[in-house]
C-alpha cells in the first residue's frame, strides 16, 4: 500500500473516501485538528466522527494514534480503511506474534499513517518507549464519555489517558463521543486534561430514528408484533440478563427468526462467530445484553429493541443510534415496566460508586422515565436532556403519530408546584409526595412542613400518581430536577405560567401501542431516494455482486459500498469510471478494486 499524496482535507475526502462534500461541521473541526488545537467532538452516530480525525492524520502526515476501547470496533475501522487505501493498523491481542512484529516494522519505518490501540495497551511502558521514538502527527480518543464518571459507560482504564499531555507535549488530541450531557462534557475535558478545547457540539437529533415505546403487557406477544414490521431486516434486541437473551433468541428461532443470544458469558470464539455473522448478513437478529453494541460498525441495522429500561437516556441515546447509521429508516421501539424501575434502582443502590454517583444516577433514571412517559413529542424530550431545545414535533414517534389519551391535570400540577415553592424548592420528588399526602415522617417534622399550606392536599391521587406527575411536569419542561442539588425539584419561568394559570398542563394516560397506528412506511421515503420498479432491480443486483465480493474477500458487504452508494448507482447508472468516481462512497481505491465488475453489471442491466 504506498503512502497517499493528497494533503487537503476536501481532496483526501473526494479521493480516498470517494464523498463530494464536508457534513455539517466536519469541515470546522478538522481544521481546528490541523492546526493542532485540542477539541472536543459530541456527534450523533452515523454524523461522519471519524473523519474528524482520519482526515486530518492523512493530511498532517506522519501517524495518528487512535484510542478505542473495544477490539471488534478498531478492526472494523481499520479493515475499511485499508479498503480505502489507507494505511492503517491496529495492537491488540489478536495479533499473532509475527503479525505483531510486522505492525512494529511498519510503525518504526513510518509507513502507517493511523494506528489503532486501547487505552491499556497504549498506556504500557513497552508502548510508550515504541512511540516516543516516533513522530506522531495527533491522538484521537474515540468513545470519550468511557472516561467519565457521569458517563454511561464509564472505563477505569481510560483514567490514564489525561497523562497523554505530559507525554506528548504540544501534539493535538482530539475526544469524540456521540453522547455525553453538559455534565459529561465538563467531566470528558478535566479528565483527559485537554488544553483550552474547542468544544463542538454538533447536535443529538437522528430524525431518521423513529421512537416507538410501550408499556409492558405481554412481552413476547409484544416482540413479535414488532418484528412483523421488520421482516428480512437486521435488528438487535437488548435484554437485562444473559438468561433472558438466551431464552428470547431460542423463542424467536422458533418462530422462523434468524437471531442468535449474545452475551459477555459466551466464550470468546462464539461471540467473535455472531458478531462476523451480524455483520455480513444483512437478515439477522442479534439477541443480546449491553455486552453487545458498542463494537458494531454496521451501516444497515434497521431497529433497535429494548425488553428492559436501560440504565439511562445516554445509554438508551448510544443503544438506539445503533440503528440506521446509513440515514435511511430504523426504529427504536422499547416496553418498559415497573420491574425495570425496581432492577435499576437496586443496581445503583448495589454499585460501589460514591453517594454523588449514586445520586446522579438515580436523576439520570428518572429523567429516562420522564421521556417514557411524556405526552408530548418524545424527541422534543430527548433533545432537551442533552440541552438542544426545539419547539418543533418530530411526527416521527409514537406520541407524534398516534397522541395519547391525556386529561386536564392542570389543578394536579398546580398542587405539586405550589409545593416544590412552599417547600423552598430544596427536596426531591419522594419528599414532596409525603407532603402532599400528609403523611407523618421525621423528615417532615424536622422540616416543619406539616405546617406548610399544601401539606395534605393530595390524597385524590396515590405516591405513584404523584411521582409520575412530576416526572411528567419534569419530561413537559414545567420544572426541572437539580442533580447537583441533590435532585431537588425547582421552579422555572414555566412554572409559574401553570401556577398563574396563564396555560394548562395536560397528564398522560397509560396506552397500548398498535403497529397499525405507527406503521414506518410514513416515513419510508425519509433520507432516500427511492426507486422505480426497473432501477430496483438492478439495486438488488448490485446487492448480490456486493455480497459475492463481500464473501471472496473475507469483509463485510457495506465495507465494499453502503446501500446509499448501490442505491446512488442504480439510479445516476455511471458508463466509465470518471462517472462512477462521482458516486458518494466510490474512492480511488474502491473504483480501481471493484469498479469494473460494478460498471460490467451496469452496463448489462
Amino acid at each position: 500500500m504506498t503512502q497517499l499524496t493528497a494533503k487537503n482535507p476536501e481532496q483526501i475526502l473526494h479521493s480516498v473516501f470517494g464523498y463530494t462534500g464536508f457534513r455539517g461541521r466536519q469541515q470546522e473541526i478538522i481544521e481546528t485538528v490541523i492546526r493542532g488545537a485540542d477539541s472536543l467532538v459530541v456527534m450523533p452516530t452515523g454524523g461522519g466522527k471519524s473523519l474528524c480525525f482520519q482526515i486530518p492524520a492523512l493530511a498532517l502526515g506522519s501517524t495518528a494514534l487512535v484510542i478505542s476501547p473495544l477490539i471488534a470496533l478498531m478492526q472494523d475501522q481499520v479493515t475499511a480503511l485499508q479498503e480505502n487505501g489507507v494505511r492503517a493498523a491496529f495492537l491488540n491481542s489478536t495479533l499473532s506474534s509475527n503479525q505483531f512484529q510486522k505492525v512494529i516494522k511498519d510503525l518504526l519505518a513510518g509507513e502507517l499513517d493511523l494506528l489503532y490501540l486501547a487505552p491499556e495497551r497504549l498506556m504500557q511502558e513497552g508502548t510508550i518507549n515504541l512511540l516516543s521514538n516516533l513522530s506522531v502527527s495527533l491522538i484521537a480518543i474515540d468513545e470519550a464519555h468511557c472516561v467519565s464518571q457521569w458517563g454511561h459507560d464509564f472505563r477505569p482504564e481510560y483514567l490514564q489517558l489525561n497523562e497523554l499531555s505530559r507525554l506528548f507535549p504540544g501534539i493535538p488530541r482530539i475526544a469524540l463521543t456521540a453522547t455525553a450531557d453538559p455534565l459529561t462534557q465538563r467531566d470528558i475535558c478535566q479528565r483527559l486534561d485537554l488544553s483550552q478545547p474547542e468544544i463542538f457540539i454538533c447536535g443529538f437529533d437522528r430524525p431518521n430514528i423513529r421512537y416507538l415505546i410501550e408499556e409492558r403487557d405481554n412481552p413476547r406477544k409484544q416482540i413479535l408484533s414488532f418484528l412483523n414490521n421488520h421482516i428480512c431486516e437486521c435488528g438487535i434486541i437488548y435484554c437485562s440478563t444473559r438468561k433472558e437473551t438466551e431464552e428470547l433468541a431460542s423463542f424467536l428461532h422458533s418462530k422462523g427468526y434468524n437471531c442468535a443470544a449474545y452475551h459477555a458469558g459466551l466464550k470468546n470464539d462464539l461471540r467473535s462467530e455472531i458478531l462476523a455473522r451480524f455483520q455480513a448478513s444483512e437478515a439477522m437478529i442479534v439477541v443480546a445484553t449491553i455486552a453487545f453494541g458498542m463494537g458494531v460498525d454496521k451501516p444497515d441495522v434497521r431497529f433497535v429493541a429494548h425488553m428492559n429500561l436501560p440504565r439511562s437516556i445516554e445509554a438508551y441515546y448510544q443503544e438506539t443510534g445503533r440503528a440506521g447509521r446509513d440515514g435511511n429508516p430504523a426504529e427504536a421501539w422499547m416496553i418498559y415496566g415497573l420491574k425495570d424501575l425496581i432492577l435499576q434502582q437496586k443496581f445503583i443502590d448495589a454499585s460501589d460508586g460514591s453517594e454523588d454517583f449514586k445520586r446522579v444516577s438515580r436523576e439520570k433514571l428518572s429523567a429516562l422515565l420522564a421521556f417514557c412517559e411524556t405526552a408530548t413529542c418524545r424527541r422534543q424530550v430527548l433533545l432537551r436532556y442533552f440541552a438542544q431545545n426545539t419547539d418543533t414535533k418530530c411526527n416521527n414517534c409514537d406520541t407524534c403519530i398516534t397522541p395519547p389519551e391525556t386529561f386536564d391535570g392542570t389543578i394536579h400540577a398546580q398542587k405539586a408546584l405550589s409545593n416544590i415553592y412552599r417547600t423552598g424548592e430544596s427536596f426531591g420528588v419522594s419528599h414532596l409526595v409525603d407532603v402532599l399526602l400528609g403523611r407523618d415522617n421525621d423528615k417532615i417534622r424536622k422540616f416543619r412542613h406539616e405546617k406548610v399550606s399544601t401539606y395534605g392536599i393530595g390524597t385524590e391521587l396515590d405516591e405513584q400518581q404523584w411521582k409520575t406527575l412530576y416526572r411528567q411536569l419534569a419530561a413537559a419542561g414545567f420544572c426541572y430536577i437539580d442533580a447537583e442539588r441533590f435532585n431537588a425539584v425547582r421552579l422555572n419561568q414555566k412554572s409559574y405560567k401553570i401556577l398563574r394559570n396563564e396555560t394548562t398542563f395536560h397528564t398522560r394516560r397509560l396506552r397500548k401501542l398498535t403497529r397499525k397506528n405507527t406503521n414506518k412506511s410514513s416515513n419510508a421515503t425519509e433520507g432516500t431516494e427511492q426507486l422505480n420498479p426497473e432501477d430496483s432491480r438492478l439495486f438488488q443486483k448490485l446487492r448480490a455482486l456486493r455480497k459475492s465480493l463481500s464473501e471472496e474477500h473475507n469483509i463485510a458487504p457495506y465495507m465494499i459500498f453502503h446501500d446509499s452508494t448501490l442505491r446512488e448507482m442504480s439510479i445516476k447508472r455511471p458508463g466509465n469510471n470518471r462517472q462512477l468516481l462521482e458516486i458518494n462512497g466510490v474512492g480511488d481505491t474502491k473504483a480501481k478494486r471493484y469498479g469494473q465488475q460494478f460498471l460490467e453489471l451496469v452496463s448489462n442491466s
